[in-house]
C-alpha cells in the first residue's frame, strides 16, 4: 500500500489542525453512516504519535501515518490524499493496486 498527500492537502491539515512542522496525522477506519471503501466505515484522523506504524508518508513537514492494525481497510488499494480548493477540503482518492503476481499483457 502506497500513501500520497499533496503539498496542498498538507497544508491545509496544518492549516485545519493547527499542526506544527514534525506534527503526525493518523488514518484509520472508523464506524460511518457515510462511504469509503468499505460500507459503515470511512477514514479517520487523528492527531498523536505513531505506536506500531506500517506506512508513512510525509509531506509538508508532516507525518502521515497508518497503523499496522488498521492496514486492512486499504488492502489492496493505494491511497492519494488531495485538496479541492471548489470545497477547500480534501479528498480520499483510492486506486486499485494490482495483486501480487498478476502483470497485465
Amino acid at each position: 500500500m502506497n500513501m500520497l498527500i499533496s503539498p496542498e492537502a498538507a497544508a491545509w491539515f496544518k492549516r485545519e489542525l493547527s499542526l506544527q512542522n514534525g506534527a503526525y496525522v493518523r488514518l484509520f477506519p472508523r464506524y460511518s453512516s457515510g462511504g469509503g471503501l468499505h460500507p459503515g466505515f470511512s477514514l479517520g484522523i487523528a492527531t498523536e504519535p505513531p505506536g506500531r506504524p506500517a506506512v508513512l508518508a510525509e509531506q509538508g513537514s508532516v507525518i502521515f501515518y497508518m497503523e499496522e492494525q488498521d492496514l486492512w481497510y486499504m488492502e489492496g488499494y493505494s491511497l492519494s490524499i488531495v485538496y479541492s480548493e471548489a470545497e477547500d477540503d480534501i479528498e480520499y482518492k483510492y486506486e486499485a493496486v494490482p495483486a501480487a503476481g498478476s502483470m497485465k499483457e
